[in-house]
């Protein structure tokens, strides 16, 4: 049987993935929503203001990116690094909540 510290540490673990999961989510979103435009909208995107709202999204990403890279990596390449390291982030955190409800029996991952 388990004492309500141990429900209360699983609940809050589940927690944390899933928020871990929805904002690396959102990054990842924002990040196909911004090379889309920049596909789209061509010289024009710098006054385009959804490309410009996608840029603010993005730009932590794009940090994450420029110091996870190698410095002969291209400035450009960089959403292309923090795409991927996103996506890898995103399978990471999904692995990880299947075997947290695995191990917990499925209980509160409904």
């Amino acid at each position: 049987m388990k004492t309500v510290s141990q429900t209360s540490i699983e609940n809050t673990l589940l927690f944390v993935l899933n928020t871990v999961q929805l904002v690396v989510y959102i990054g990842l979103m924002a990040m196909l929503g911004q090379g889309l435009l920049y596909l789209l909208t061509g010289q024009k995107r710098q006054t385009n203001l959804f490309y410009q709202l996608f840029e603010a999204v993005n730009k932590p990403w794009f940090a994450v990116a420029r110091w996870v890279s190698p410095a002969r990596v291209a400035s450009h390449h960089h959403g292309f690094v923090g795409f991927f390291v996103l996506a890898v982030v995103y399978m990471a955190v999904t692995l990880a909540k299947i075997e947290h409800c695995i191990s917990v029996s499925m209980a509160g991952c409904r």
